[in-house]
């Protein structure tokens, strides 16, 4: 078996986490190589948080291929594997016995006067003003062939249901559960308090326009892919080609991941004033 192994750019070579794992693997008998091995691979571990997964998944080719991502912080929603439970993933990895869910991707394709530009990503395509002080940018938005709406904001999001937890939940868009075949289109700081997040479903492609803004508009894919848009370009986001297999923990289930992360249930602290 080879796997992949992915970390994070300051993760040092002596790491525990990092060490723990290249000793648990190599007593499995797996072959490990580095993230930019060329040639098919059994399966990823990402050391990292959810960011460092993000990067990784644009090296899969095969949507087959499992990604198992280890936590070296607090709890992440992707990376959901603690250094405390390491060592049984793992084993589970290497037997075939772990536990997975399907994530899907998104596709974000620029059309206008050059070549057609397209990326994949697992979170998020969000477009939006690339100046901080600047007037609102003015975008019309279609869902399939119907036209949506006019939008005055900052920038708009497309979120799939994994990316709906990231900056799609802080611009006050929803939640959806990463079973859902949909996709949730948030505004950025809407001129308008009427315009509000919109859950469509994942098969009808998402089209924006940039109608007039002040300065620059650029979209980004999970932040790790941005282009500059015009007003004569179409950027056009529809279901990925392929999916993410990602490894979930074998004791904790997803409502649990977000009562952690989201700290629900908690009674908050109340500070004196004084």
């Amino acid at each position: 078996m080879k796997v992949a192994l992915v970390t994070r750019d300051d993760l040092e070579e002596a790491d525990p986490t990092r060490v723990r794992v290249l000793r648990t693997l190599g007593a499995l008998g797996v072959d490990v190589v580095t993230e930019r091995t060329r040639g098919p691979i059994d399966a990823v571990v990402v050391l990292g948080g959810d960011g460092t997964l993000l990067r990784s998944v644009q090296r899969l080719s095969n949507e087959d291929t499992p990604v198992l991502g280890v936590n070296l912080g607090s709890l992440g929603f992707l990376t959901e594997i603690t250094s405390d439970e390491v060592d049984e993933a793992l084993r589970n990895l290497v037997s075939g016995t772990y536990a997975f869910s399907w994530r899907s991707l998104l596709r974000a394709t620029l059309l206008g006067k050059g070549e057609p530009s397209a990326y994949e990503g697992l979170n998020d395509v969000t477009i939006a003003k690339a100046a901080t002080v600047s007037r609102i940018v003015e975008f019309t938005v279609s869902v399939g062939d119907k036209f949506v709406s006019e939008f005055r904001a900052d920038g708009l999001i497309v979120a799939s249901p994994t990316g709906s937890t990231a900056y799609n939940l802080a611009a006050g868009g929803p939640i959806l559960h990463p079973a859902l075949d949909a996709v949730v289109l948030t505004p950025i700081c809407p001129h308008m308090l009427s315009n509000r997040p919109v859950v469509i479903p994942a098969s009808e492609p998402v089209t924006i326009r940039v109608r007039s803004s002040a300065s620059p508009v650029h979209v980004t894919v999970d932040g790790q892919w941005s282009r500059e848009v015009t007003p004569e370009d179409k950027l056009v986001v529809s279901k990925g080609s392929r999916r993410l297999k990602l490894v979930t923990s074998a004791t904790r289930d997803y409502f649990e991941v977000l009562r952690t992360k989201l700290k629900w249930g908690e009674v908050p602290t109340v500070r004196s004033l004084k």
